[in-house]
């Protein structure tokens, strides 16, 4: 453990407080649901089925292309939201997650004490998790998959307070003008570029 957390602040103001909700999809809600409030512990807050017409036709703002689907929210913790789409299993096929435009994984924040109790109840309910791994700036993670096979990971960061109120995950993350540069330049050696995309970011923490 170090003693001193790693803390940096950058100076733009991001267009939104965070992830309201994300949408993910199962092919069967009541194993979905028992596995996310049972096993997780993430309560379920609002149940609904898609309005007529959302589905197909003119009225499809971006949902699944099936009607009357099941749309259930669970909480997520930190006032956010995972959703769930049931969709018909005899007519979608499993996803890829190494795809592009697919979801590789979701992970969540917790705390050092939320960390060993997940661990916990993964092994009091026979679910197999790979770590904890060190992903990188004084965090650890553990991975599952759940029953739908979507790769999660919950994680935690060294030295933050036992109240998830007081964990702080971009400053944790932001990396000084010079660390990010390291590998912004294999991306691209144009300064003006380089400039616009790190001269929000600190010069040091």
């Amino acid at each position: 453990m170090h003693s001193e957390p790693l803390r940096a602040q950058h100076n733009l103001t991001p267009t939104s407080r965070g992830v309201h909700h994300l949408a993910l999809n199962t092919s069967d809600m009541k194993m979905t649901t028992e596995f996310y409030t049972g096993v997780l512990g993430m309560p379920l807050v609002h149940a609904l089925r898609v309005p007529p017409g959302v589905g197909v036709g003119p009225g499809n703002r971006g949902n699944p292309p099936f009607e009357n689907l099941r749309h259930y929210f669970f909480d997520a913790g930190g006032d956010t939201l995972l959703a769930f789409f049931e969709l018909p299993a005899k007519e979608v096929t499993v996803g890829d997650r190494n795809a592009i435009a697919s979801m590789q994984h979701v992970s969540f924040t917790t705390t050092k004490s939320q960390f060993d109790a997940m661990m916990a109840r993964l092994q009091s309910n026979a679910v197999s998790f790979l770590g904890p791994v060190c992903v990188g700036v004084q965090t650890w993670s553990i991975y599952i998959f759940d029953p739908n096979g979507i790769r999660l990971e919950y994680s935690y960061q060294e030295d933050d307070p036992d109240d998830l109120q007081g964990v702080h995950v971009v400053e944790r993350w932001t990396q000084t003008k010079s660390e990010i540069l390291e590998e912004l330049n294999t991306l691209d050696v144009d300064s003006q570029w380089l400039d616009s995309m790190t001269k929000h970011l600190p010069s040091s923490r």
